[in-house]
């Protein structure tokens, strides 16, 4: 295991983006005033640990009896991330506008049940970011590609901020609705943990999991930062349907999951997240992600949320120099060169 780890770091380190032939004129930093080529996601590089709860609906077959079309899952989480970076720029060719490069990380997530030691979730991915463009005309734009092995792609794009102090965590719900209708929204007997039923989680996967917890489960992002002094928080917002501006992004589902004329066994129709990346005050500081995904599955008619969340600590941090992740860094950007501008750099 050790020399397969060994291997496929070596041909990490050999592998690295060229631009054939190179862009001209390109904008080495797509987030200015952030003098690394990664921008905002500079920080998520390194290995990630920590604890989380996960909530899904998912079908029930009604052709058995006793017939009922859900099924409520809780889970505990222990969740992992490892985050490397991408040597050398992503080209982008324009047809109607100047080429860009992009910059990114690959990401590998691995969540298993902390009750039963169960695996649930392992997600291969990439985070980018995207300079401004002007068709479309956008600012800068944090790009998130991943593959789910249920038989789910997604691309959710979005944005990035910074600010001082704790991160402002909305509360959710996991209320079903009729497809398209929001506000029309369904109470089932699953969503009490008081009422017993066989289309729950069963009683040793619910050990530690609250009635607050199933009505809102970013409370358990709250009661995370409780008592912590949070001292800048960077915001990453994606979806897969994002608003105007942005304009990119969906979801790709296999033919099980997007059914036929019948419906779907469970298509995901929409994926949005946000990511918190913060840095706590402590002895010393340290950095933390928190996260909160909404999934949207369709099936029977409704929309059923799934709802994933968790806090993490950055384990294993891994500093990359800005010109190891984009190559063709001009001079002043090289190693014992000082970094004074942070605006994008632009070579001819």
């Amino acid at each position: 295991m050790a020399l397969a780890t060994e291997l496929d770091e070596a041909a990490q380190e050999r592998f690295v983006f060229e631009p054939l032939p190179p862009i001209p004129r390109p904008i080495h930093f797509p987030f200015p005033p952030i003098p690394n080529p990664l921008g905002p996601l500079a920080d998520l590089t390194g290995t990630w640990g920590g604890k989380g709860f996960n909530v899904i609906w998912r079908p029930s077959d009604i052709k058995v009896d006793p017939a009922q079309d859900r099924f409520l899952e809780l889970n505990l989480t222990d969740d992992s991330i490892q985050f490397n970076a991408i040597s050398g720029p992503i080209p982008n060719r324009g047809l109607l506008q100047p080429d860009i490069n992009m910059f990114g990380l690959t990401y590998l997530q691995q969540i298993s049940d902390a009750n039963l030691n169960a695996g649930l979730h392992i997600e291969p991915g990439i985070w980018a970011v995207a300079p401004a463009t002007t068709d479309p005309a956008e600012g800068p734009t944090v790009v998130r590609m991943a593959s789910i092995p249920h038989g789910t792609a997604i691309l959710a794009q979005g944005t990035a901020k910074t600010a001082a102090g704790a991160p402002s965590i909305p509360n959710i719900n996991i209320l079903p609705f009729t497809i398209g209708h929001p506000g029309a929204t369904f109470n089932f007997p699953e969503q009490n943990l008081s009422i017993p039923t066989s289309f729950r989680s069963p009683a040793p996967q619910l050990v530690g999991i609250t009635q607050a917890m199933v009505d809102n489960p970013n409370s358990v992002l709250h009661a995370a930062i409780a008592g912590q002094t949070i001292l800048s928080t960077t915001t990453l917002h994606v979806s897969t349907t994002p608003t105007a501006p942005v304009v990119g992004g969906g979801t790709a589902n296999t033919a099980f999951l997007a059914g036929t004329k019948d419906g779907p066994n469970a298509v995901s129709a929409s994926v949005t997240a946000t990511f918190w990346i913060e840095t706590v005050k402590g002895t010393p500081n340290f950095s933390q992600l928190q996260y909160s995904q909404l999934v949207l599955l369709n099936f029977n008619g409704l929309s059923w949320p799934h709802v994933t969340v968790g806090t993490l600590k950055l384990n294993v941090p891994v500093v990359v120099p800005p010109w190891k992740i984009d190559t063709r860094l001009p001079v002043g950007f090289r190693p014992g060169d000082p970094i004074d501008s942070g605006k994008p750099v632009e070579t001819k």
